[in-house]
């Protein structure tokens, strides 16, 4: 991560170093809060968030899960993220806007509490490891599992959701992996610590049900990709087994963008490289985004 020089604060543009959050403030004790994770381009007409709106949709909707409103429409934050890139000289990064309980309140019942929002951004190149998108990724089964759908709002972007992934990513890279691969309570794969799981088999692409997921919207982008470019896509629960027997796999998130699933547990997913499918989900994802692609114009935002 690359330090910036401005963060927005409840509208107003802060320096980076002053842009700061008491010790007792009621989200660092209890990780209340919501955030996202979206990515500006560097474009041939200039900077483009991409899919700015239904980023800043789905935070005002997890927050409608958690039971708070965050204090700004959709219209004042996509303004505000506009401001925050301009304000940092940005053609290209990543933005995290977040939702939070700051100074005062230090109960568990939090109705009374002011919520602050923040927008954050900084240059992140590859996420799950320098090289991946090319070569492809390790990955491991995690041993820790999804939570259940009842055991949590799996439906917000909640800051305490990630503190699970954060472990499960640790074990693996501690491990000598790239990435974790969870299992929900039945034992069926569930995602990435950050990231949908598609495998591909033949001209079709399988990812599982968002049943007890978060709504991802890449994952959104690759399937409406996906059958624009000819290939069928089917929602269903699989095993870890069904992964080994696929021809290709890989991971979508805003972070991970496209990456190829080359390994797990040791075993190689089809030939141990980048497949040909995979390669031309990446195309049509990165035209897209990059803007070389017009077809869905309305997916980006210019700065």
């Amino acid at each position: 991560m690359e330090k910036a020089d401005k963060i927005w604060t409840d509208g107003e543009i802060l320096d980076w170093d002053d842009a700061k959050v008491h010790l007792i403030s009621n989200t660092l004790q209890y990780g209340f809060g919501v955030f996202e994770g979206i990515r500006c381009y560097r474009t041939e007409t200039g900077p483009a968030v991409f899919r700015l709106k239904e980023h800043m949709v789905r935070l005002r909707n997890s927050a409608k899960v958690l039971g708070f409103e965050v204090p700004y429409s959709v219209e004042e934050l996509i303004e505000a993220t506009r401001a925050t890139i301009k304000a940092n000289g940005f053609e290209q990064c990543y933005i995290r806007p977040l939702a939070y309980i700051g100074y005062g309140g230090m109960g568990l019942a939090y109705q009374d509490c002011k919520i602050n929002v923040s927008i954050a951004t900084w240059f992140w190149g590859e996420y799950v490891g320098k090289g991946t998108l090319e070569n492809g990724s390790r990955c491991r089964i995690s041993s820790y599992v999804r939570q259940h759908i009842n055991s949590n709002m799996s439906k917000a972007k909640a800051c305490g959701n990630y503190m699970l992934f954060q472990m499960a990513r640790t074990e693996a890279q501690r491990d000598g992996y790239d990435e974790a691969i969870l299992l929900d309570t039945n034992g069926h794969v569930a995602e990435g610590s950050v990231e949908h799981v598609f495998l591909v088999r033949g001209r079709t692409l399988v990812t599982p049900p968002l049943t007890h997921l978060l709504d991802g919207i890449t994952r959104d982008t690759v399937i409406i990709l996906a059958r624009e470019n000819g290939f069928e896509v089917r929602e269903e629960l699989f095993s870890r087994d069904y992964v080994l027997t696929s021809d290709e796999a890989f991971l979508v998130g805003t972070g991970a963008e496209v990456t190829p699933l080359v390994e797990l547990d040791n075993r190689k997913i089809g030939d141990g490289k980048r497949g040909p499918i995979t390669v031309e989900i990446q195309k049509a994802y990165f035209d897209t985004v990059y803007g070389r692609d017009t077809r869905h114009a309305e997916w980006l935002t210019y700065v």
